[in-house]
């Protein structure tokens, strides 16, 4: 009685294990026939757009929807420079952070008190850092073009990338800060009774071992700043002209590709122009894609090492 018991709870075990197998396969379907069908939708939408203005679409450097002249260039600068920046103003952020909570001061009110500004910091609308940063830090920002003789608009790349490095903060971090207090214990304990003291057991132990996690932790990062929108729009100035100089592109307005297909979705009054709009969403698609593998490359390279 009790074998055949047995052998009913084993029979019951393996044919839940194989439902529950089936329902991560079933989803696991669903996810990539989502992202496929996002792709085909935007290829679809955006045809008209690539059979009428072609490669050229991509570093066109005009965008004049009034005489139907597209170019993506100046908004794939724009994004790419935002995110860039915004992604090397946070690093240091991220990983003091990470390395404080992770490893300094793991429990206590602060290290909770920071735990919960942290989240605070992802859970904020961006919105809500856009009005922020227009009637705070645009005016720093404003004060500190004058003194470096550049036209003091306020908004543009540079603010638009300081508020977007705060909010991309969060991700890094905590990430870092997981992948840190997961270091086995002997590892570290060994370093200490070789007599390493903390920062060479953070810097020739902890790092090190971590890296790669840690690498993904920015990639996360950098695939939150290429998509963002709202808060970028209301900061960067919304242009489409290029000026003459680095320095003039940095701290004057421009534009990013998700930011124009907000401000001019609505306004797409003909068909060509709302396909130049969706080309853009697509280019942004393959230029978050092509980043990711990159990153995903080097990530794997890390681990092998």
């Amino acid at each position: 009685m009790d074998k055949n018991k047995r052998l009913d709870l084993s029979y019951s075990q393996m044919k839940w294990e194989t439902i529950f197998k089936r329902i991560l396969s079933v989803m696991s379907a669903i996810i990539v026939i989502v992202v496929a069908g996002v792709l085909i939708t935007l290829v679809v939408e955006s045809w008209p757009s690539i059979k009428s203005l072609g490669i050229g679409y991509l570093w066109g450097k005009v965008w004049d929807p009034v005489n139907n002249i597209y170019g993506a260039y100046p908004f794939l600068i724009g994004t790419l420079l935002t995110s860039f920046t915004a992604l090397i103003i946070s690093i240091p952020f991220s990983y003091a952070i990470a390395i404080y909570l992770g490893e300094y001061n793991p429990k206590g009110w602060l290290s909770d008190l920071l735990k919960n500004t942290i989240e605070l910091i992802a859970a904020v609308p961006s919105i809500i850092y856009g009005f922020w940063a227009l009637f705070v830090l645009v005016p720093v920002v404003r004060s500190l073009e004058t003194k470096i003789h550049v036209a003091p608009y306020g908004v543009g790349v540079f603010t638009a990338s300081l508020v977007l490095a705060v909010m991309i903060i969060p991700y890094a971090a905590a990430l870092g800060t997981s992948l840190i207090r997961m270091v086995p214990s002997p590892l570290k304990e060994g370093a200490y009774a070789l007599g390493a003291t903390r920062f060479e057991v953070i810097r020739s132990v902890i790092l090190p071992y971590t890296r790669s996690g840690l690498f993904a932790g920015i990639l996360l990062s950098l695939g939150r700043a290429l998509g963002e929108t709202m808060a970028v729009t209301v900061l960067i100035g919304n242009t489409s002209a290029i000026a003459n100089t680095f320095k003039d592109i940095f701290f004057g307005p421009g534009n990013t590709m998700a930011s124009v297909i907000a401000n001019e979705f609505a306004e797409a009054d003909h068909a060509l122009y709302l396909s130049a709009l969706i080309e853009l969403g697509l280019v942004l698609f393959f230029v978050t894609v092509i980043i990711n593998l990159i990153g995903k490359r080097i990530i794997t390279r890390y681990t092998n090492n």
